[in-house]
């Protein structure tokens, strides 16, 4: 990993950590919740997380595409060939249900491939990064980002876990179940009787297959390219795909 790539990963994380720790605030808190023009909600905490993020990313001098922030028009961003691609706050119905699955993802996009990706779980502090060329991790993260990028790496396990093989397990959405998604999984138990299901919100279930406890994560509902980048990434760079 050259010198950019450090300097790029090392502002990732410290975006996404920032970002869970602006939502923390809100969480806490009694929040009021906006419908956007495409149904879905939207609080303060996604609005503070857009910010901190692009407070931290703007130094890098590479453009930023966020979902809080996407009226940017495409014939601008159509001609970026490296951008960063974030959503603040991903599972903003988890977090209204304060159950606490919910993200905040960064994925770094060159010539429309996801090439670094870090996401950050703001209720357990947990840490997902990949980068090519280096791997795929996790970490537990408390408080402030303060180590070295090493020390980081030095203090985190790689992806995928050494788990061992038990039952087919399938992830899938806790909010956005569709009947294709259902028919998929059910024809998946005639093949595999065993089959476990478990049900996640927001880039978790990326994060699940990456580390290795989740086989696969069918989604035949509609879906942004700011929910997955990150998660991509760090499935891809584990070893893993993304079809």
């Amino acid at each position: 990993m050259n010198y950019q790539e450090r300097y790029l990963l090392h502002h990732a994380i410290r975006a996404v950590i920032k970002g869970g720790q602006e939502i923390m605030e809100v969480y806490g808190s009694e929040f009021t919740v906006e419908i956007k023009e495409d149904k879905s909600p939207l609080t303060l905490a996604d609005k503070k997380a857009h910010k901190a993020i692009g407070s931290i990313l703007q130094p890098t001098g590479i453009p930023v595409l966020s979902e809080e922030g996407r009226n940017i028009a495409y014939e601008e961003r159509r001609k970026w060939d490296l951008f960063w691609l974030a959503d603040p706050l991903d599972g903003t119905k988890e977090f209204i249900k304060r159950n606490g699955e919910f993200t905040v993802n960064i994925a770094l996009i060159r010539e429309g491939r996801p090439v670094m990706g870090v996401i950050f779980v703001p209720v357990t502090g947990l840490l997902y990064f990949a980068t090519e060329g280096l791997g795929a991790f996790k970490i537990n993260v408390r408080g402030d980002y303060s180590e070295s990028l090493d020390e980081l790496i030095r203090s985190s396990e790689k992806l995928p876990l050494d788990t061992k093989a038990g039952k087919y397990t399938v992830v899938g959405s806790r909010s956005h179940l569709s009947p294709e998604t259902q028919d998929y999984i059910n024809a998946l138990t005639k093949k595999e009787p065993e089959l476990e299901f478990v049900s996640i919100g927001s880039s978790l279930k990326l994060c699940l297959v990456a580390e290795g406890k989740a086989h696969i994560y069918p989604r035949f509902g509609p879906t942004m390219e700011w929910d997955t980048a990150a998660g991509q990434a760090i499935v891809e760079i584990a070893g893993g795909r993304v079809m």
